[in-house]
């Protein structure tokens, strides 16, 4: 099994309960070849970080500049790297694929939501099968729901509706969900009530984070921009050690 893309998808499967796939984002090159240094099997990129990287806001990132970049961090290291391509930037199915093929990607996220508004389900999971069709198994799918960061809070049962839209995204192919900024008490319904791998987002705080996670039914960590925060945090307090009192 030395396609990358088998290697990739095979990395979210039999997982532990407390042993989830920790994938840190890399927003460009030496960030990816830190982390494979230290020893992690995969990489997943943030679209927020590397817009961050590329002196964009987030979301604003013109297309050709993220697959670029995704080509660059690919490039820099030889485990699987899954990109992040946001709502896809009104790529065709087709399109898309060739593009993240020619990046180098073994799989990406795509969101439910355009403009801070999330996309009807259906239509959604129309795009999602588009995808596959074009796909094949040469990449894995996450399917981002975000429910929790632009759905009505409290008008609606919030897990009933992220469970209807992430069993709609694995039936149209998706490999995997990320219910994105979802609490933690909700993980494990999630999980119970999805046929494919479950995403949550951790923080970069050790291990122990992680394995709670996990413990609560995630098969798979991502970071999204927060490891490049907590860079660019670094960053700071080394200049402003530079500058002396």
């Amino acid at each position: 099994m030395n396609d990358p893309v088998s290697v990739f998808r095979a990395l979210h499967h039999g997982r532990a309960p407390g042993d989830p796939l920790v994938l840190p984002g890399p927003w460009d090159a030496a960030a990816a070849r830190a982390f494979e240094d230290a020893g992690f099997p995969a990489l997943a990129t943030p679209s927020a970080g590397i817009a961050a990287a590329l002196g964009h806001a987030d979301g604003r990132t013109p297309a050709a500049e993220m697959f670029a970049a995704v080509a660059r961090i690919v490039r820099a290291v030889s485990v699987p790297v899954s990109a992040d391509v946001e709502d896809g930037y009104g790529l065709a199915p087709e399109e898309l694929v060739d593009r993240l093929l020619e990046a180098g990607a073994v799989g990406c996220n795509l969101e439910d939501s355009t403009g801070g508004v999330l996309v009807d389900p259906l239509l959604h999971a129309e795009r999602l099968a588009g995808v596959r069709a074009a796909a094949g198994d040469r990449l894995f799918v996450n399917a981002r729901v975000d429910t929790y960061i632009h759905g009505a809070q409290g008008a609606t049962d919030m897990i009933t509706e992220t469970v209807e839209r992430a069993r709609l995204y694995a039936e149209a192919g998706a490999d995997c969900v990320y219910p994105i900024m979802a609490p933690e008490a909700a993980l494990p319904r999630l999980a119970a009530s999805v046929p494919v791998p479950l995403n949550a987002l951790g923080m970069p705080d050790g291990p122990a984070s992680a394995r709670r996670l996990g413990g609560l039914g995630a098969s798979r960590i991502t970071f999204g921009p927060r490891l490049q925060q907590r860079a660019t945090d670094a960053v700071r307090d080394l200049a402003a050690r530079l500058l002396g009192p």
